[in-house]
């Protein structure tokens, strides 16, 4: 018996079904349950949302959300072994756990979630920036999630909290800080996983904002970002020429200097250029 709950241990579960992880499918598991209980009380008071996660391997994460109260989870899987264990935490939790085959670049879950819905994943380590991104990007804001509660290397979780001025500080950190509160929550070493990931992780969690921090237009906003940071060491003038032909102009009426640098231009002046390049 767990800490948790009455089902077995994470390393026997790992054992019964021959779960060893997949480098392929960026897969480290958690094996430590009253760790997953605490990443699942970093998602707050679960016992009125929906909960989305996505790569539950053999469920550590997923017992720690179901045992906190979450609503329903609804577990998105592309590793078909893990099925048999995770269907083992759905006899547990009548009626609470729903597990869909897939890759979760694919699924679209929200046929499958009833709003409140909060987002707590482990996710994989070679989707997680590319996921992260799209739930920051949707078409309209406020999006479907409050709250965003995902394990990344430490390296990328750091990127999405940086501030202007440090190395860390790139296009994660401006898509991520205009339309949410993000900080980070919880560092994990490499030895908490199966296998040890050679480097740190850390668990952010992000508030969807109501509304972004500033006016600008999405799609031009994260196209002038891209551009500015796609060559970060060049001063602004030069890795933006291509944005508009009078990009110098707009960059002071912005008030941004010309020859400032990328990670030296804050959120709010980004936002004011990207309202300046989207006048034609």
């Amino acid at each position: 018996m767990s800490a948790i709950d009455d089902l077995p241990p994470l390393r026997e579960v790992i054992a019964t079904h021959g779960l060893s992880a997949r480098k392929a499918l960026g897969q480290n598991f958690l094996l430590d349950l009253n760790l997953t209980a605490k990443i699942a009380r970093q998602a707050g008071d679960l016992s009125g949302s929906d909960v989305l996660e996505i790569g539950p391997g053999p469920g550590g994460l997923t017992r720690g959300l179901l045992s906190e109260g979450a609503r329903k989870v609804l577990a998105i899987e592309k590793d078909a072994r893990c099925l048999p264990a995770l269907a083992e935490i759905a006899d547990r939790y009548p009626g609470r756990l729903q597990v869909i085959e897939g890759d979760a670049l694919e699924v679209d879950p929200l046929a499958h979630l009833t709003a409140p819905i909060r987002v707590a994943a482990n996710l994989p380590y070679n989707v997680g920036t590319e996921l992260l991104v799209r739930w920051l990007t949707p078409p309209d804001w406020p999006p479907f999630w409050q709250s965003l509660t995902l394990m990344f290397q430490r390296e990328v979780a750091e990127r999405i909290v940086a501030q202007p001025g440090s190395k860390a500080y790139g296009r994660l950190a401006v898509l991520a800080q205009w339309r949410a509160e993000a900080r980070i929550v919880l560092s994990l070493p490499p030895g908490a996983f199966t296998p040890p990931p050679k480097v740190s992780s850390a668990v952010v969690h992000l508030n969807a904002l109501p509304q972004p921090k500033f006016d600008a237009d999405a799609a031009v906003l994260s196209s002038v970002v891209a551009a500015a940071f796609n060559q970060r060491r060049k001063m602004l003038r030069a890795a933006l020429k291509g944005t508009a032909p009078d990009i110098e102009d707009r960059l002071i009426a912005a008030g941004i200097k010309p020859t400032d640098r990328a990670e030296q231009v804050p959120l709010e002046a980004f936002c004011a250029l990207a309202r300046e390049v989207a006048k034609g």
